[in-house]
């Protein structure tokens, strides 16, 4: 055959009309053990496959949906997307995977359609920045879609997960204020992104909830290698004295901190005690073992498929943020005397 076989050529081979091979790939309790049998050996030797979308548009059920991998900063996607195909398969849905880095309202439309012509039966988008935000805030399509991000959408048509950023960052100034610390420095994450500055308002209202608290705020990048230079410029700093402790806007900028107080005897927690953000892989055997801010991105896949599952019962869409935990472990301390 130069052709994908047919439903035609099944029943040609098994001997019957093509009624009946419907009926068998239908599971139709009519049909006869023996001429079952007939039918799904000729589909075997012929190498039959259904042609799902084709079934999926005339059904309008295709138990398939789409997700939109929206940005090319997409932390922890891995994780991400293991909630997703968790929660899908195990409500009996496959997950059809799409890519939108960036550019236009209108490219993005053209992703979304793509989808939807393949009759997915919703569509969830993971995006990493507010340019994300804003194309989404005008899109119409006709399935249910949920959005998972930071960064609320503007759309009461879009269910919306995120992870409580503000929150987290919170709950690791909190814990800091708890031991005693007054003098606590932030540095933050390139402010340019959503999750840097929720992070900074979290650090804002849990220091004007103490009123001898102070600090500064010092702007990274999210890298190693920032939190390893703004430590040396903290240490090294004539004017001011070094703080007693340190909420970092992530792990990574953390574990730079570690490097750059190694280099420079500064101990954690003994002269400043540390708390990063995230809680990544290997967070546990950094040296001192790193308290930082559990991010539960399995979870957050699995909510926004789960979200999306109850708009296509007819529930209405929602906001949704879930709240990180706090996990201590050895870098924070209470305050050495600095007499």
């Amino acid at each position: 055959m130069n052709r994908a076989p047919g439903m035609v050529d099944v029943a040609r081979e098994a001997g019957v009309s093509h009624v009946t091979v419907s009926r068998v790939l239908n599971d139709h309790p009519s049909v006869r053990p023996e001429t079952r049998a007939r039918v799904e050996a000729a589909i075997e030797k012929l190498g039959y496959r259904r042609n799902s979308v084709a079934r999926a548009l005339k059904s309008r059920r295709s138990s398939t949906i789409g997700v939109v991998l929206a940005g090319d900063e997409l932390y922890e996607l891995a994780r991400i997307l293991r909630g997703v195909q968790t929660a899908a398969q195990r409500a009996g849905y496959w997950a059809n995977l799409a890519s939108w880095q960036g550019g236009t309202t209108r490219d993005l439309a053209e992703t979304l359609q793509r989808l939807t012509d393949q009759a997915v039966e919703g569509i969830a988008v993971i995006g990493d920045r507010p340019m994300v935000v804003d194309a989404l805030a005008g899109i119409v399509t006709g399935v249910p879609m949920t959005v998972v991000m930071s960064g609320n959408v503007p759309n009461p048509d879009l269910g919306f997960v995120e992870l409580d950023q503000e929150y987290g960052a919170r709950l690791a100034v909190d814990h800091l204020l708890e031991l005693g610390h007054r003098h606590i420095v932030h540095l933050t994450g390139a402010l340019r992104t959503f999750d840097a500055r929720a992070r900074v308002k979290g650090w804002q209202a849990a220091m004007a909830g103490v009123p001898d608290a102070h600090g500064e705020e010092l702007e990274g990048d999210f890298t190693g290698n920032s939190g390893y230079r703004l430590a040396h410029y903290l240490t090294t700093r004539r004017d001011r004295e070094l703080p007693t402790a340190i909420f970092a806007g992530n792990d990574q900028m953390a574990m730079g901190v570690l490097a750059a107080f190694a280099e420079l005897g500064v101990k954690v927690p003994g002269d400043v005690s540390l708390v990063g953000f995230d809680d990544i892989a290997g967070a546990a055997y950094l040296v001192p073992a790193l308290t930082t801010v559990r991010q539960d991105f399995v979870s957050l896949g699995a909510r926004s498929v789960e979200q999306l599952l109850g708009m296509l019962r007819g529930e209405p869409a929602s906001s949704e943020r879930i709240a990180p935990e706090l996990v201590v472990r050895r870098s924070t301390a209470p305050p050495r005397s600095r007499a």
